[in-house]
Order: structure tokens, then C-alpha cells, then sequence
């Protein structure tokens, strides 16, 4: 499960930025296993991840890799990405969600049975952003519990109940 993308290097003694994809920091500032996929190669490798910090006016984490000493061999990692097991995902609350469980799921109007289309992905705004896939053009639909009543992962669908002209403005 891809948790963030290597942006480029930070500094001289080979950190690399990473722009995150997982609510979870510790995935990045707690030392342990992870996996790293270079671009072009099908396979991830296992990689220590030695330690980081967050840059909250970036919005990215600088980390440690083991074996990454200097900047060159950083600047070799960009556009790589740090991998978790499936198995390491936390256990959320109710009303919480994976992304990865959301995305390709149908979205589905309550109020007529239609499908409007699928999740392709989430924009994190103040109010998340369901981004659906019609069969014409792209809508986004504010994740917020009075429009998206029901998200069931178990059987695959969301349903929501459009605000007026919601579907029309997109």
C-alpha cells in the first residue's frame, strides 16, 4: 500500500522529501521496515526507514533511508515510493476510510437508484472531495455526511442525496 512519493532530496546527507498519501505520520517519523519502489521497476525492495520530520509549511516529510548517505544517491530516488503491507493499515473509527477502499467504488443517487458514476479519487480539502467519473465528465461531491449518507465498503457502493443542482454544477 503506497503511503508517499519521494519528491526529490533534502539537503546533502541523502534525506528525501516525501509527499505524503497516508493520514498516518508515524509511517513516516517512526523508524522500521518499509518498502521502496523505484520507477520502472515492477518489484518493491524492503528498506529501513531510520527517522523524519514534518515540514508543515511544505507539506512534505523529510525521512532517513538506510544505505541513502548523500544527496546524489537521494536525487536517484525521486519519483520512487514508500510502501506498507496491506496488513499494516490502522484501525479507523466509524465514518472513517481508507482511500484505497473508496476508490473505483460506484456512487449511487438515492433519491432516483441511478449510478452517477465511480470514485477515481479524493481531493483533502477542509471538506474532502469524492472526484466520480461519469460517463461524460468529472464531478466532485463534498464528502460530508448530509450528501453521503452511506458508504458501504462491504458491498461496494456509496450512495448519496444530492443538494440541488449539485450534479448540474460540476
Amino acid at each position: 500500500m503506497e503511503i508517499g512519493q519521494i519528491v526529490g532530496a533534502q539537503g546533502v546527507k541523502g534525506e528525501v522529501r516525501v509527499l505524503p498519501n497516508s493520514d498516518f505520520a508515524d509511517r513516516f517519523l517512526e523508524p522500521g521496515k518499509r518498502w521502496l519502489q523505484r520507477t520502472g521497476e515492477t518489484e518493491p525492495v524492503a528498506v529501513q526507514l531510520l527517522g523524519g520530520r514534518y515540514l508543515s509549511n511544505k507539506g512534505l516529510y523529510v525521512v532517513q533511508l538506510e544505505g541513502v548517505n548523500d544527496r546524489t544517491a537521494a536525487e536517484d530516488l525521486r519519483s520512487s515510493v514508500l510502501l506498507v503491507p496491506e496488513s499494516d493499515r490502522p484501525i479507523l473509527s466509524e465514518d472513517e476510510y481508507h482511500i484505497l477502499d473508496l476508490i473505483g467504488l460506484p456512487v449511487i443517487n438515492r433519491l432516483t437508484g441511478e449510478t452517477i458514476g465511480n470514485i477515481t479519487d479524493i481531493i483533502t480539502a477542509a471538506n474532502d472531495l469524492l472526484v466520480v467519473n461519469t460517463q461524460d465528465k468529472e464531478i466532485l461531491i463534498p464528502f460530508v455526511k448530509e450528501i453521503v449518507p452511506m458508504v458501504d465498503i462491504k458491498n461496494r457502493r456509496i450512495e448519496i442525496v444530492p443538494t440541488p443542482g449539485l450534479l448540474e454544477l460540476n
